[in-house]
């Protein structure tokens, strides 16, 4: 087997999985989220399925596992709640494997799922500072929308929102391409 990456989407009765990976990502990364390990240790176990499930069971949402050699290793969530608009959140790998192109394909699954729902942008939150997630974001074209907020209610620490232009930027690739064959 090969030590690459691979994403594919959470099944329902992999509740376990993900309710394991996201409170390993709320620990090692406290301040990459909104929600914080306290408030996620508490959920029940009927909650962590439930919450899966509609994920996996929508057309809306995609929880995505990240692996090696069947190993989760991160994951990330995308909502398309407004037709027009998908949200990406809950992105994260483990630290033992960060570096060798998880985040970057998990990043890349999520705007494909999103450019096939004709949503016109990806938005997301990043917290403030030199990061790999920010440059990450940034190398994929993600900008910077309004000021930087609180990363939750009274925390010091602040949130970047950024956004994709989805249609826009695929729109333009086409009329690039064809004007690069029809001069050549």
């Amino acid at each position: 087997m090969t030590d690459a990456p691979t994403i594919r989407a959470f099944s329902a009765n992999e509740w376990r999985v993900y309710r394991d990976l996201r409170l390993r990502a709320l620990a090692d990364s406290p301040d990459a989220f909104g929600s914080t390990l306290a408030a996620e240790t508490g959920r029940l176990d009927a909650e962590w399925a439930r919450r899966l499930a509609s994920s996996v069971d929508s057309p809306l949402n995609l929880p995505l596992v990240a692996e090696v050699r069947g190993e989760p290793i991160g994951l990330g969530r995308i909502d398309t709640s407004d037709p027009d608009l998908a949200a990406l959140y809950q992105m994260w790998v483990a630290p033992s494997h960060r570096g060798v192109g998880a985040g970057q394909m998990l990043l890349k699954a999520v705007i494909a799922w999103a450019r096939a729902r004709n949503a016109s942008s990806l938005d997301l939150g990043v917290t403030c500072g030199d990061s790999p997630a920010r440059r990450l974001y940034e190398r994929a074209g993600f900008q910077p929308m309004g000021e930087p907020q609180p990363l939750r209610p009274g925390s010091t620490l602040l949130a970047q929102a950024m956004r994709l232009a989805l249609r826009g930027a695929a729109e333009q690739g086409h009329r690039a391409d064809g004007a690069a064959r029809r001069s050549s």
